[in-house]
């Protein structure tokens, strides 16, 4: 079925390009899929010298899918999704253990000129969030809002309308109540190279900030892309797939005003054997 995108995907071709995969950080993970439909995850991250892992396991009968993930902290997040509970759905439960007050049901609704999000934490002061799009494929605005009933305020409210093309797709939002405007623009140069430019304006203060970028695949095997931030950050990023499946991530930045000057490095290694 094809129709508007929900709200949370507004602006998300051009914010993919200027933040997706860089990484500053060590990083291992290991895939495993079976026959019988489970999925196994090993994650490993070390920052700074702190080292964070965490293990996912994913069973998919049917219309369910069963999401379980635990941490070095002995955390424990587990997500239950349901597809098609009814007709163009899907329902979410999850909930992390010992948190008892992190339950929440999430459930989507998908129709040819429509999107629909809503979410409520199931606890006696949950957080209550719900957002929508109207429109085509092509071209389709909404909205989203967040009322915390604790405090009886509301936490967020955006509203934003996105435009795609062939060859390009701009976005623009009204975003923190108000307060700011956000404009994001990607366009396809050719079937190798990429650009994409993020450009925000708060009200409040006059404050202007801008983010550009590139990706550019070198070969089928290879993609480079570039990063350039108004604050003077400017960061880089080469992925390889040295195997189907498997990537090897490399990134840099360099912040020019840190106290410290040398660059920030990262390396990621994702396998999928």
């Amino acid at each position: 079925m094809v129709g508007p995108a929900p709200f949370v995907d507004i602006g998300k071709k051009a914010k993919d390009l200027l933040t997706k995969d860089y990484n500053f950080d060590q990083k291992f993970t290991l895939s495993m899929l079976s026959s019988t439909g489970m999925g196994l995850t090993a994650t490993g991250l070390k920052k700074d010298q702190i080292f964070f892992g965490d293990i996912n396991t994913v069973y998919k009968s049917g219309n369910t899918t069963v999401d379980v993930k635990v941490d070095t902290y002995s955390n424990v997040s587990t997500k239950v999704t349901v597809n098609d509970a009814w007709p163009c759905s899907k329902a979410a439960l999850s909930f992390r253990i010992p948190d008892h007050k992190s339950g929440k049901l999430d459930v989507q609704y998908l129709h040819p000129h429509a999107a629909i999000d809503s979410s409520i934490g199931l606890n006696p002061t949950p957080l209550l969030e719900l957002s929508a799009t109207i429109g085509s494929n092509e071209i389709y605005l909404g909205g989203e809002v967040g009322f915390d009933t604790a405090s009886a305020s509301f936490t967020k409210c955006t509203a934003g309308i996105n435009l795609n093309k062939q060859d390009f797709s701009v976005a623009l939002f009204l975003t923190d109540k108000g307060q700011a405007l956000k404009a994001s623009y990607i366009h396809s140069v050719n079937p190798f190279t990429s650009v994409a430019a993020e450009m925000a304006h708060r009200f409040s203060t006059y404050e202007n900030s801008f983010t550009i970028g590139s990706s550019h695949t070198v070969d089928p095997f290879t993609v480079v892309k570039t990063r350039f931030s108004d604050n003077g950050k400017v960061a880089m990023l080469c992925q390889r797939e040295w195997r189907p499946k498997s990537l090897v991530t490399f990134s840099a930045e360099y912040d020019p005003k840190s106290m410290n000057a040398s660059p920030k490095m990262g390396l990621a290694i994702a396998l999928k054997p």
